[in-house]
């Protein structure tokens, strides 16, 4: 699948929405490989796994980001997911594509999550003069989120050069930018690994242990496992019991 809109980088700014797992931190150095000044800008949204915040901060210094913004948002007050309330997050679950519903919205999904996040990120681009919005989105090795598909991010950067004063005044177009969206994880961490990314930074459990440890058996675990297994890469991070991502 292509991304929603390719056009030659012209700016020099950036803003990456970095979560501190897998994707985003492939993204990010995507982005860099570009020759982008990088706003980096993560959330603090009241998810049960915020040890991501912690990976956030680590790689976007790693990274030498211009900034690296921090947005506080209680979306605990909405709840209705796995991530963000008393709901127990699934373990074990067969994701092979035969078992999967595609229908089926799984309980981690958080409600319009990646638009709140992108709307931030719009805010931002128009603060910072960015013309170029970076978001790890995958259609492949994803969990069936309705948020992280190409149609949707192309209705949104419709949307977006609809309610911003640089698109209306036709100053500039506003692109989200999807490079990781028709890849494979395996094809993502190859990917990465090619441009010097360090994976034992990242982070991508939903429930992890109270020392950051992967639990291993959520959909984020098994899907990175699955990837790093693929890939021939051993997985660099701990797991709660001994795994391999290589093997």
């Amino acid at each position: 699948m292509p991304e929603p809109s390719r056009v030659s980088v012209s700016e020099s700014t950036a803003v990456v929405l970095l979560s501190g797992g897998l994707d985003s931190t492939t993204v990010l150095a995507i982005a860099k490989s570009e020759g982008f000044a990088i706003h980096a800008l993560s959330f603090r949204y009241g998810q049960r796994h915020s040890v991501e915040i912690e990976a956030a901060k680590r790689i976007a210094k790693r990274a030498s980001v211009r900034k690296h913004h921090i947005v506080d948002i209680d979306l605990r007050q909405l709840g209705g997911s796995a991530l963000t309330d008393d709901i127990p997050v699934p373990k074990d679950r067969d994701l092979a594509p035969s078992a999967v519903d595609s229908r089926e919205i799984p309980v981690t999904y958080v409600p319009a999550r990646n638009t709140i996040f992108l709307s931030y990120a719009v805010a931002l681009a128009e603060v910072v003069g960015a013309s170029n919005i970076f978001i790890g989105v995958n259609a492949l090795d994803y969990s069936g989120y309705p948020d992280c598909r190409p149609e949707y991010i192309h209705a949104f950067e419709k949307m977006a050069n609809l309610a911003t004063r640089a698109g209306v005044e036709e100053k500039t177009n506003l692109l989200i930018r999807t490079p990781l969206v028709s890849l494979s994880k395996a094809a993502i961490i190859t990917l990465g690994k090619s441009l010097g990314v360090d994976y034992s930074q990242t982070t991508s459990c939903y429930d992890p242990g109270p020392g950051g440890e992967a639990c291993g058996r959520c959909d984020a675990c098994q899907l990175r496992l699955k990837g790093f297994r693929e890939a021939g890469v051993e997985d660099p991070i701990a797991y709660a019991t001994a795994r391999s991502g290589a093997s």
